[in-house]
């Protein structure tokens, strides 16, 4: 496991995330039901993340997941680059999230952090 891997983030939609709260439990992104696990990133990771496959888009949360809640259902595999991400092959359970936050637009089309996220950033 990374260090420093606390927390894993998920940027969800406001409409998946009011969804998931009504059920009481996560269980992905159209992407993460067809690759059969939830993606999440580091701190380091998420802009990048956010980035590729977010980019401009408003209307989005941060939610930040304690990883000591996840358990063994949590692994950490090679992607981009060969980088560790955190991968979730089980639902999310909400009480696992520590918070969730607005992701917001900047004026420069860059999504803007949280400052929690921004001091914990790797690199």
């Amino acid at each position: 496991m990374p260090p420093d891997a606390g927390l894993v983030y998920k940027i969800v939609s406001e409409h998946e995330w009011a969804a998931a709260e009504a059920e009481g439990r996560y269980i992905g992104s159209p992407v993460d039901l067809d690759d059969g696990f939830i993606h999440f990133s580091t701190a380091g990771q998420a802009p990048e993340t956010a980035s590729r496959h977010f980019s401009g888009r408003r209307g989005l949360l941060l939610v930040s997941v304690e990883t000591a809640a996840l358990g063994v259902a949590l692994k950490w595999e090679p992607s981009r680059g060969g980088a560790l991400f955190p991968h979730l092959y089980d639902v999310l359970s909400l009480e696992a999230v520590a918070r969730v936050d607005p992701l917001h637009v900047g004026e420069d089309g860059e999504h803007v952090f949280p400052p929690h996220v921004a001091i914990r950033q790797e690199g």
